[in-house]
């Protein structure tokens, strides 16, 4: 069709590229799939949200899981087909304990990582957005906390905290939150001087370190034991002089946790000590946004287990607090239930999945492999009130993402994944 065509020319060139373009854009071989195209997915193992399965496809189709069943049963399915070989599809990660905004992280870059939703918790509010192709992030908005406290001496009030001081201020900034787009109401009860607490400095830090703690990472076989090293480093701030940050009296916490209630949000409180946790406790908060730093009294921790509340692990960013191992254990030990968190924007954390927290929560809370994976995707989504999210049950978000190999080998892999999808759109894709 193109050979007769004089090309002599530089017109004449042009004239020739410029057909020859249309010519094979407009080819069959060349057309590329819609981007709602379905996708089917092989690959020797699945983690489902809930259990690893083997022999077991996915399909996705318009953004969502529609099916997942054993690989013969889609073998006259006409969607677009990525074998993965001897790979893992696993959920995307859910990190609910991030700082990006007040960071500026960028959210390609810890969706690249295997975090495919967020909850930042913190920083500005506004309403849910993403899972389309992009990070979905979700907010609490500003730490509500009392005039003066934690974190107003360290980083001022500016779109990271509102204080109050009566139960009507209280009440009017939980739904002014709501209002705002805030999935959640965080608020600080943290007087201050824990030893080993990096709250004085931790998010005052460069950007670039926490960026340089992530592209240092390897894709090398690190065992479990191995990885408990990478973080035997001198501790991270000097002791600190015990401070006296005002803390939220228990009846504007109660007032807090009454209002967010009313309006179907839970409220998670940072919380480092015993003072903190009584008053968490008394007030009914549903969730700590950290294991404590301090040791915190068995009698306390049981309190909370039987009250349902879940914790945020946050352990590799605590690692050097003096409570923090006997606290995951005694809590672990109590029944209690931990969710996934890593602090992602604090200096010593990647941008994206975080292995090492993986790894604390193995071995402080003596969780199986199947129960840190859970904490990060199913359980994640079920306590965030989203159906579905954190499964590859028929019907959920298509936010998958998949690895060479098998991670109950080699956690590590997990902070590099080879396939990474949001909604169903195609991210990162290492194996075509």
């Amino acid at each position: 069709m193109l050979k007769n065509i004089p090309c002599k020319s530089v017109t004449q060139t042009l004239f020739c590229l410029y057909l020859i373009l249309s010519f094979v854009a407009s080819s069959p071989v060349a057309a590329k799939e819609p981007p709602d195209a379905p996708i089917l997915l092989h690959a020797a193992r699945v983690f489902d949200g809930s259990k690893m399965r083997t022999n077991t496809s996915v399909l996705v189709i318009n953004g969502k899981v529609a099916e997942i069943n054993t690989r013969d049963s889609f073998k006259s399915n006409s969607a677009r087909t990525i074998d993965l070989g001897d790979a893992t599809i696993l959920p995307g990660f859910i990190e609910l304990h991030a700082h990006l905004a007040f960071q500026n992280i960028p959210a390609a870059t810890v969706l690249k990582h295997g975090i495919t939703t967020i909850r930042d918790v913190g920083g500005p509010v506004h309403m849910p957005y993403g899972g389309d192709g992009s990070l979905r992030v979700l907010t609490s908005g500003p730490i509500i906390t009392a005039p003066g406290g934690y974190p107003i001496p360290m980083m001022g009030e500016k779109n990271i905290a509102r204080a109050v001081s009566t139960e009507k201020e209280a009440r009017d900034t939980v739904r002014d939150l709501i209002n705002g787009g805030a999935v959640v109401i965080k608020i600080a009860l943290e007087p201050g001087g824990e030893q080993g607490a990096p709250w004085s400095s931790s998010h005052g830090h460069s950007q670039g370190a926490a960026h340089n703690h992530h592209s240092g990472h390897s894709h090398h076989d690190i065992s479990d034991a191995q990885q408990t090293h990478i973080h035997d480093k001198p501790a991270r701030h000097a002791s600190q002089s015990k401070k006296t940050w005002p803390l939220l009296p228990e009846n504007i916490v109660k007032a807090i946790v009454d209002e967010a209630h009313k309006n179907n949000r839970k409220v998670t409180a940072h919380i480092a000590e015993e003072q903190g946790a009584q008053i968490a406790i008394n007030a009914g908060i549903d969730e700590w946004a950290h294991v404590p730093c301090d040791i915190i009294p068995e009698t306390l921790l049981k309190k909370a287990v039987e009250q349902n509340v879940k914790i945020v692990t946050t352990l590799d960013t605590l690692s050097k607090c003096s409570g923090i191992a006997a606290n995951a254990s005694t809590w672990a030990a109590l029944g209690g239930e931990f969710l996934y968190g890593a602090e992602v924007a604090h200096p010593d954390i990647p941008w994206g999945i975080d292995v090492q927290e993986l790894i604390y929560m193995r071995q402080m809370a003596k969780m199986d492999l199947t129960d840190v994976l859970r904490a990060a995707t199913s359980k994640a989504g079920e306590h965030l009130n989203f159906p579905l999210l954190g499964t590859l049950q028929q019907g959920a978000p298509a936010d998958i993402i998949a690895v060479k190999g098998n991670p109950a080998h080699n956690l590590k892999i997990l902070e590099y994944p080879d396939l990474v999808l949001s909604g169903g759109k195609i991210i990162v894709n290492n194996f075509d």
